[in-house]
This record gives structure tokens, C-alpha cells and sequence, in this order.
């Protein structure tokens, strides 16, 4: 590191309104600074002891740099906390099978664009300044720097709730070896009360009621990362869902009153049309025609036709028997054990 730029990066203090100003220039919606403090170790440790990761192991892996943003950027002096409204009006695709912040392009690299930017400008001002930022895939906890930065608080289902969007956000975090003139206090204040509807709403009981989601039993989980067959218990609640569960955020009364994200980046795609018969009969071309790009790829092509056999068995529907039928004959040992499990709960022909 350059000597003189450590002495600039630092020691200035700089304004949060102009870091603020320049996050949302960037096109975030929403900024927020926290102290670089170590979270609390229970808060991550408790959760994967409990088992409730899964098989993301990965999530262990770097148990450490997730609890402790020093170890990622030594002389990070503040954590700046980002969060991006990606809520976008109904329309055509409100039945769609797949999550919400899934239907257009993949958020990953809307929010690195945007991080990028924010970078630019802050360097603009702060020439030389080290900076470490995540966009859901480094060790960071997003969700607890979100709060501890002020945007919001983590409520009973888990998300990270905000007053202005709701929970419709996507978030990303940027360590900088800068200290701002204002931080949040760190406060999380209770909004659930004891509204319940989250928990008794979802599909698989995946809530605990304490903000920590099962990953075991969550949807998202289940249609996203699980690569082998979904347990038979959950298979019966997979209707509609292909691509992840948007239930409690749904019903939960925080999110009454959405706004539609401006611009054109979390518009749905052609894709988001679909339903789960037309997904359970993608061909290899339709799906590299319509799925690259957003962040369905993430399921790849068996993992969305194998999520779509299960949503139509566990609907009962009867017009996709010729589709599983099909399905039931496909080389992927994923995709064929689900449209079987799926024809067996057919009403008969």
C-alpha cells in the first residue's frame, strides 16, 4: 500500500450525505454506515449447528471473515450498507412460478454495476481509497449490516424489511477504509409485534419465528440450491413454485404498499411468462434462448424442469401429463424421478 494514500484514506472523515449522495447516483435506493464491529459469533454459529444450512457448506467455510469484516480489509473503517427496491407492477407475469427479484436480469450483475460505479465516484473524491465489496457471493451477512447500518430490521421471515420498499430489496455491502460523520446506532426495533402470518403461511414451515429460516425446508432452498431429489415431504407445497417462494413476503402487512423500481434492469423477462408447464417442457434451445442472463441459470436446465414436474404434480394438473410423460423418460435421473413422483398424484385419465 502507498504511504500517502494511507493517510488519506485513513484519516479523512468523510460526510455521509455526499457518500449517500454518490451511492444513489450509482443507483442504489437506499445507504446506510455501520462500524466495522464484529457480529456476534451465535448469530451465525447457532444457526449452521442447528443444521439449518443445509448442505452449504460453504457457509462454514469462512464462518470467521463472515463474523469479522477486518479480516477482509484490514483497515476498513466503516462498512457502507446498500440495499437496491426491485418490486416491478404486476402485469402479465402476477401468477408467474417464479420469485419476483427472478424475473428479470440476474440481480448479481445489476448490483456489481452499480457497486462498480459507486466505486468510481467514491475514488473520484477519495483518490486511491482500498475498498471491499460483496454482492451475495463474499463472506458478508448482508442482512445483519443492513440492519446495523439502519435501512431496516430483519423480520420474523427472515428478510430484512425497509420502511420506504418493504422487504422487496436486494442488498450489497462495501467495506471502505473511510470513516463517515454519521453512523447508525445499531438499533433493530421490533415491527413484527405479534403478527404470525409469515409463519403460518408458509408452504413448508421453514420460519421459526425468531428471523432464522431452514434452509432444509425453505423453497428458495429447495428449487435453487439442492441439486438432488426434493424430499418427499416438501414436494407436495411446490405449487406453483419453480423458482424459489416469495409466500412471506406476500402476506406479511410491511409490504402493503410497494413501489415499482425504476428503470428497466428488474423488468420482467420472457421467461417470467412462463408457466410451469411450459417451463417443465423447455428444450435445450428455448432454455439457452430465454434463461441466461437472469438468475434462473443458477438452477440450470434439469433443476428448473425437475422444480416444474413437482409444482404440476402437486397441483394435480391433469393437462401436463403428456408433458411429464415426457419428462418421465429424460436421461437426468433428477428430472425423471420428479415427473414420476409427479404422474402418480394425476387424477386418472
Amino acid at each position: 500500500m502507498d504511504s500517502g494514500r494511507d493517510s488519506v484514506a485513513l484519516t479523512a472523515v468523510a460526510s455521509a450525505a455526499r457518500v449517500r449522495t454518490l451511492a444513489l447516483e450509482a443507483g442504489f435506493d437506499l445507504c446506510g454506515f455501520a462500524r466495522p464491529e464484529s457480529i456476534p459469533a451465535p448469530v451465525l454459529l447457532d444457526w449452521l449447528a442447528a443444521g439449518m444450512a443445509a448442505d452449504m457448506d460453504w457457509l462454514a467455510e469462512r464462518a470467521a471473515d463472515r463474523l469479522d469484516p477486518r479480516r477482509l480489509l484490514p483497515g476498513a473503517r466503516t462498512v457502507v450498507a446498500l440495499a437496491c427496491n426491485y418490486w416491478t407492477e404486476p402485469g402479465a407475469v402476477e401468477a408467474s412460478p417464479i420469485a419476483r427479484y427472478a424475473r428479470g436480469r440476474d440481480y448479481h450483475a445489476t448490483l456489481r454495476d452499480r457497486l462498480r460505479a459507486f466505486r468510481r465516484l467514491l475514488r473520484a473524491d477519495w483518490p486511491g481509497l482500498e475498498t471491499y465489496g460483496s454482492v451475495d457471493h463474499g463472506p458478508f451477512m448482508e442482512k445483519v449490516w443492513a440492519a446495523r447500518a439502519g435501512l431496516g430490521v430483519i423480520a420474523r421471515n427472515g428478510c430484512l424489511v425497509t420502511p420506504g420498499f418493504g422487504s422487496w430489496v436486494l442488498l450489497a455491502v462495501l467495506l471502505v477504509e473511510l470513516e463517515v460523520d454519521g453512523y447508525a446506532d445499531g438499533a433493530t426495533p421490533d415491527r413484527c409485534g405479534t403478527c404470525r402470518l409469515c409463519l403460518d403461511a408458509c408452504p413448508t414451515g421453514a420460519l421459526d419465528g425468531t428471523g432464522r429460516v431452514d434452509a432444509r425446508a425453505c423453497l428458495s432452498y429447495q428449487t435453487i440450491e439442492n441439486e438432488e431429489p426434493v424430499p418427499l415431504a416438501h414436494r407436495e407445497a411446490m405449487a406453483p413454485h419453480v423458482f424459489g417462494c416469495d409466500v412471506c413476503q406476500d402476506v406479511c402487512p410491511l409490504n402493503a404498499a410497494p413501489l415499482p423500481a425504476p428503470g428497466h434492469r428488474f423488468l420482467p423477462r420472457a421467461v417470467a411468462g412462463l408457466d410451469a408447464r411450459a417451463l417443465a417442457a423447455l428444450s435445450p434451445e428455448s432454455y439457452a434462448e430465454l434463461v441466461p442472463g437472469t438468475a434462473l441459470a443458477r438452477a440450470g436446465y434439469d433443476g428448473l424442469r425437475r422444480n416444474a414436474a413437482y409444482a404440476l404434480g402437486a397441483a394435480r394438473d391433469s393437462a401436463a401429463r403428456p408433458v411429464l410423460e415426457m419428462l418421465a423418460q429424460d436421461p437426468s435421473a433428477v428430472v425423471s424421478d420428479a415427473a414420476r413422483w409427479a404422474l402418480a398424484r394425476l387424477p386418472p385419465s
